[in-house]
């Protein structure tokens, strides 16, 4: 009887494999970097044959340890970095440019026309975005315009879009080598992030295909989030024992995080603190429709059951500290930032904003850059430290305070993941800004369990919902320890700071 699943879990700048039992314990897990690529200011891109190496490296890496064999996997489940575009040749596999991240603003100038064309409502209320170059549409119309063999292939059939779930079921499946195996498909929550879906129909929106040029031809079947797709194909060097695997499940990270966090019941949300920050809330089988800019999409979909989210992100946090860590060296670990922090009571009178690829919810500024406010001459590294992470719990407390305001609900718990969730001091800045306990639980990887548990609901390796319930186990949990009044005074100084960082690369 086979006792575990694999979720791969494709980030922004790492691809790992983990393996996870039936209580969702991590039994071996892998990980594998890749490089960043910055062609110009404010454009970010990725080598998807990078992204898929990295990501069947670090699939080997586990089956190598000899903890997990290929007769113990049940199923193989799918999280990824959302948006990110990949477009390909499916005749030869090969991509046709770099994949476009998430982060990158080059397709700022088209968004601008789309809003000048009095798009703005249509596309809030057919896809629940916001006009933004973050989505997957304009990056796919950029690759068009200005990749001559993009356009040609598109018109003979020969082009495939997908975000990266997309890529790796197919390339996982068979790919060009084996076309009749290899499946062409998206889940629901992931194609609810590329400002072409229509989150109530559940399909692609003709009008804006048609409006952004890109021929529906290019897209894949949109599909439940908890399904077998495939198997995986024989032939994969170093994963031939693997053939005949199911993949049975595919989920955006930050819909993933929701899902292993248990937040199953319309009201509960969770904030995942990874590259980005997000903050997600269920709102059940009702989509809600935000008069504070907040995003509206797919949670899931298991079966013919479909779960709506909220959902509010800040694109700089952990990177962030990795800036800290890299680029300007004042660390050498992110521990080291918590350290720095913990030797100093406050940021010294600084306010960081990490606009570095403009803000995200709830201001949605595509031209504000990072800043930091109010230096002094006594201010030395330890308060920069200190700021950086103040400036993350900042982003969160304008999500959830835009989430408040529109839902009406006011949160008693805040469930918190991701990598940057392991900080203390971080974690209990956090509560004392946003008045309410900070829940982590003792699997901070929820992102790969829920990939895992999708997979493993499709083939039945776990039952129900209340069987993955029962698996939950906190940590830690975190109270306001800060006055009111403090905070209040802290809280207005950072919304002065953002003013600041606004509007600055506008040309």
């Amino acid at each position: 009887m086979a006792k575990y699943v694999i979720a791969l879990d494709q980030g922004t700048t790492s691809s790992r494999a983990i393996a996870f039992d039936k209580a969702g314990n991590i039994v071996a897990k892998a990980q594998n970097e890749f490089d960043q690529i910055y062609p110009q200011a404010g454009w970010v891109e990725h080598d998807p044959m990078k992204i898929l190496y990295s990501q069947l490296q670090s699939l080997t890496g586990i089956m190598a340890e000899g903890t997990v064999s290929a007769s113990d996997i049940a199923a193989i489940g799918i999280t990824n970095q959302r948006e990110t575009t990949i477009l390909w040749n499916k005749e030869t596999g090969k991509p046709v440019y770099n994949a476009i991240v998430w982060q990158c603003r080059r397709t700022a100038d088209i968004c601008e026309k789309l809003i000048e064309e009095g798009l703005s409502d249509y596309i809030q209320e057919h896809t629940g975005l916001i006009i933004d170059a973050y989505f997957s549409g304009t990056k796919i119309k950029w690759i068009l315009d200005h990749v001559p063999e993009a356009r040609q292939l598109a018109d003979e059939g020969k082009l495939l879009f997908g975000t990266v779930e997309t890529w790796l079921i197919w390339n996982l499946t068979g790919g060009a080598t084996l076309s009749d195996t290899a499946v062409h498909v998206t889940d629901y929550s992931n194609a609810s992030r590329t400002m072409l879906f229509d989150v109530d129909r559940l399909c692609w929106d003709e009008t804006l295909c048609e409006k952004l040029g890109i021929p529906m031809s290019i897209l894949p079947e949109p599909v439940p989030s908890s399904k077998v797709y495939g198997k995986v194909a024989g032939g994969i060097v170093g994963l031939e024992d693997l053939e005949g695997v199911p993949i049975s499940g595919a989920i955006g990270d930050q819909q993933a995080a929701l899902f292993g966090q248990c937040c199953f019941e319309a009201g509960q949300a969770k904030n995942t603190y990874g590259t980005g920050c997000f903050l997600l809330m269920n709102t059940g089988k009702t989509r809600t429709k935000s008069r504070k800019k907040l995003l509206t999409g797919v949670a899931w979909g298991i079966g013919d059951e479909v779960e709506y989210d909220v959902e509010g992100s800040a694109f700089n946090a952990g990177s962030v500290i990795k800036w800290l860590r890299d680029e300007l060296g004042l660390i050498n670990t992110a521990r080291r930032c918590d350290e720095l922090a913990e030797s100093v009571p406050d940021a010294n009178g600084i306010y960081f904003v990490p606009a570095f690829t403009g803000l995200g919810a709830p201001y949605w500024d595509m031209y504000a850059r990072g800043t930091i406010v109010g230096l002094t001459r006594g201010v030395n590294r330890a308060h920069i430290a200190r700021s950086v992470l103040e400036a993350i719990a900042y982003q969160m407390t304008d999500l959830l305070e835009a989430m408040k305001e529109d839902s009406g609900i006011n949160f008693t718990e805040l469930r918190v993941d991701g990598g940057a969730s392991v900080s203390n001091i971080m974690m209990q800045i956090q509560s004392d800004l946003i008045r309410c306990m900070v829940v982590r639980p003792k699997t901070v990887e929820t992102t790969a369990l829920g990939a895992a548990y999708m997979a493993g609901l499709a083939v039945g390796f776990w039952k129900n919902k209340e069987e993955i319930i029962s698996n939950r186990e906190i940590d830690k949990v975190f109270t306001p320890q800060m006055p009111l009044e403090k905070r209040n005074e802290l809280y207005a100084g950072w919304k002065r700071a953002v003013e600041r960082s606004r509007d600055w690369a506008r040309p």
